[in-house]
């Protein structure tokens, strides 16, 4: 299903080259002051542009059309709609029956019968994360200043030197390759106790929506997958007062799935982008054999560029839903 949340609820909708994308949210509270102004920041986040983003170029302007009037949220329903204008449908006729590497254009066909629309990847592409960055500023303003986001790219292609970052991408985009990276999201602020002890725990639901991103392969929190080389000694984090304070936070601000008060950390493995101009052999059901494939249109050299927003807005609406749970 194309749909998250028990009390903050979204639903998001639309395909890369077809008229429209968006998101509509419900269980968003009254009151809240809220204009198409309030995206842009997070919006200008995800906008390519930058060096080793897509060439594709769209204004990304929210428009509002239900949930909100006089410049208060209602209550009811909130839909933010996106045009889709830069489309270059023509790049992806090929790929009907010569199908890309790591992508869904197969699976889709075989679990849709060929009636999914394969244009940019259609459904499947990561123009549906600009819903999800829409929600993540809705999200936000629920939680209130409280709450604190910091994001950051701290690994692309294996190196944890921001001042090498740009170097290597043109390296990359001159070998006509792609490469990935780690996202790391720090959350301040959160109040202890919200997650529930088992399924619905905090780091579930976060990874229930991080893995939701086309290009996520691994999620950690606090210490991650290091924890697994460390011993209990070392892992573990002494309590330093009544408030939950601990002296070290290799848990990432969560233990028996429930915030401790801690900050929250995670990190998201990003993929490399897998449409790459270098040629791939790969099947074609036209031939019914392997066959070079030169993939057209225009894609990230590193997804992850644009998807620390992506990565934070998740965050944010699995904490809010987490937070009304608590209330309600």
């Amino acid at each position: 299903m194309n749909q998250f949340g028990t009390n903050f609820r979204l639903a998001v909708w639309g395909e890369s080259h077809g008229p429209q994308i968006g998101v509509t949210i419900d269980g968003v509270s009254p009151g809240i002051p809220l204009s198409e102004a309030d995206f842009a920041e997070d919006l200008a986040r995800r906008r390519s542009g930058a060096p080793g983003t897509t060439p594709r170029r769209e204004a990304d302007a929210p428009q509002i059309v239900s949930g909100v009037y006089e410049g208060y949220t209602t209550g009811a329903p909130l839909t933010v709609e996106f045009t889709n204008a830069d489309t270059r449908s023509q790049d992806y006729a090929a790929l009907k029956t010569h199908y890309r590497p790591s992508h869904a254009d197969l699976t889709a066909v075989r679990k849709f019968g060929g009636f999914n629309d394969p244009r940019g990847g259609g459904h499947f592409s990561g123009r549906i994360t600009l819903g999800l960055v829409a929600a993540g500023v809705v999200a936000k303003k629920m939680l209130g200043e409280r709450v604190r986001f910091s994001t950051q790219i701290v690994e692309i292609g294996g190196c944890t030197d921001p001042a090498r970052f740009d170097d290597l991408l043109r390296e990359t985009a001159a070998a006509k390759d792609s490469v990935g990276g780690i996202v790391e999201c720090r959350a301040e602020g959160v109040m202890p106790a919200l997650g529930e002890p088992f399924f619905d725990s905090t780091e579930s639901l976060i990874a229930h929506l991080l893995f939701s991103v086309p290009a996520v392969k691994g999620v950690e929190f606090g210490s991650g997958f290091a924890a697994a080389r460390m011993r209990g000694s070392e892992h573990n984090d002494p309590i330093v007062d009544a408030s939950g304070l601990t002296a070290t936070n290799h848990a990432g601000g969560i233990v028996g799935g429930l915030t401790n008060g801690n900050p929250l950390v995670v990190r998201a493995a990003v993929k490399p982008t897998a449409s790459i101009a270098r040629e791939q052999m790969t099947y074609n059901l036209a031939t019914d054999r392997m066959e070079p494939l030169e993939i057209r249109g225009r894609h990230d050299v590193c997804i992850a560029l644009r998807a620390a927003v992506v990565v934070e807005a998740a965050v944010a609406i699995a904490l809010e839903d987490l937070l009304l749970r608590c209330r309600a």
